[in-house]
């Protein structure tokens, strides 16, 4: 007989070291005697938070007259905390802000325009036999419209919210289609100080009259978490110093209770920033005003961040 050739020789001794196993591992009636294969500890993975989903913000800027330069305090300190805004809605002041802001200017660029804005290039006048409103108003919507090169409340980067009320019936009404200069003039009408504005058949006056400040409206417009700015003097601390200021004063009392309303059942954070000593009618503080913004908005901070991170997780 031949002797095995090397390779058949492995090939036998791999055999039967396959049967020496299986021999091992069986017995008769063919169950294992073998322990079993312990099973591995089950190891649960850490709970994972419920993941944040956007949510739509919205900025509701209330009226104040030239205390409303602080709403670009308040919008240059939330872009500078990463808080985005994805809609506004104004009201009178607020609503020239909201629109400048609306177009795609960030707060560094309605600061710059806000300290070289002339006064006199808003104010126009009327003619001396006109008894309804010492000024026209055309001067501020030509201003606007020139400084946002015509685009309509449609077209803007932001939805837009502009309220004015309507003077026949004395509704509110939120203009978000249509020339924006007109929109936020007739937002802007105090009485007995601007003119009527006439759209459509209609005439519409201050829209502080209705919502001081729109934090319902930007609720209509689809806002999911609002963040209302309060520029408004507190009755008690309203300075008197002209006719205008006396004006004003009234509007702030008349309109206390709407405002207290409105902020409490639609506004989810409230930002006032410290304008008490700043009369509605003076625009030599304007970049005080601005700071007086930026600093409510540091102070509010851990508030609005706690919020809207909750906001977040529930949606």
């Amino acid at each position: 007989m031949k002797p095995s050739s090397p390779r058949l020789a492995r090939r036998n001794f791999s055999l039967a070291a396959a049967s020496a196993v299986l021999a091992a591992c069986t017995t008769t009636g063919g169950k294992t005697d073998s322990a079993p294969l312990a099973a591995a500890p089950a190891v649960n993975p850490p709970p994972l938070d419920k993941p944040q989903r956007p949510v739509r913000v919205a900025l509701a800027l209330g009226g104040g007259a030239a205390r409303g330069f602080a709403h670009i305090g308040v919008i240059k300190a939330l872009e500078a905390r990463n808080i985005r805004i994805d809609l506004v809605a104004g009201t009178s002041a607020g609503s020239v802000v909201a629109a400048l802001y609306a177009s795609g200017m960030n707060g560094f660029a309605l600061n710059k325009l806000a300290l070289t804005m002339d006064e006199a290039s808003i104010s126009d006048w009327a003619m001396p036999f006109r008894t309804r409103g010492l000024l026209q108003g055309v001067a501020l919507q030509n201003y606007l419209n020139t400084t946002l090169n015509n685009r309509p409340i449609e077209k803007m980067a932001k939805p837009l919210g502009v309220v004015a009320t309507d003077l026949k019936t004395g509704q509110p009404i939120l203009f978000q289609r249509g020339n924006t200069g007109i929109a936020v003039r007739a937002s802007c009408s105090v009485p007995s100080i601007f003119e009527p504005v006439k759209i459509g058949g209609h005439e519409y006056v201050d829209g502080g009259l209705v919502s001081p400040v729109p934090a319902s409206f930007a609720r209509k417009m689809g806002a999911e978490f609002v963040i209302a700015v309060d520029i408004s003097q507190r009755p008690e601390s309203g300075l008197t110093a002209s006719s205008f200021d006396v004006l004003m004063q009234t509007f702030t009392i008349m309109g206390q209770t709407i405002k207290a309303y409105e902020l409490d059942k639609y506004a989810d954070v409230v930002i006032r920033p410290n304008l008490a000593a700043m009369s509605g009618s003076d625009f030599s503080q304007r970049n005080a005003a601005i700071l007086a913004g930026e600093e409510a908005v540091a102070k509010m901070m851990p508030e609005l961040q706690n919020k809207l991170a909750a906001r977040r997780t529930t949606a």
